[in-house]
């Protein structure tokens, strides 16, 4: 399983979850066919897709034009890590991502507290100002 986060842009608290099971792709942009709709002026229709590159393993790969940020730095294509934050576009929100191993075990944080932030899947949509 594997969660992702909104968070605040200025407190980085947690606004918003989604958390996915079986899905091989998840595609963050603008554009309503996306698993996560974020609807801000600096999100590209098709921003940023999280994809399984492994049985545990997930890469983040930009598709927007106005970039992907990982510690201030752009990124095209680079494995995901447990508890990596990155960023839609050098001013955007951020995102976390939070990756559970298959055996059950989530790498950072308990599985109540993943409990107590996950949104019912229909949840998608969130607005960005």
């Amino acid at each position: 399983m594997i969660t992702l986060t909104l968070l605040h842009p200025l407190q980085s608290v947690a606004v918003q979850s989604w958390s996915f099971y079986d899905e091989p792709s998840i595609k963050i942009g603008r554009a309503t066919n996306n698993e996560v709709v974020l609807y801000s002026a600096v999100v590209s229709r098709h921003h940023v897709e999280v994809r399984k590159s492994g049985e545990d393993e997930w890469e983040v790969v930009n598709l927007g034009s106005n970039g992907t940020y990982i510690d201030g730095k752009r990124v095209e294509q680079t494995k995901a890590l447990d508890g990596m934050i990155f960023r839609l576009a050098s001013s955007g929100p951020n995102i976390l991502i939070k990756i559970e191993t298959s055996s059950g075990q989530d790498r950072s944080s308990s599985n109540s507290e993943q409990s107590r932030r996950r949104q019912p899947k229909s949840a998608k949509d969130t607005l960005i100002s």
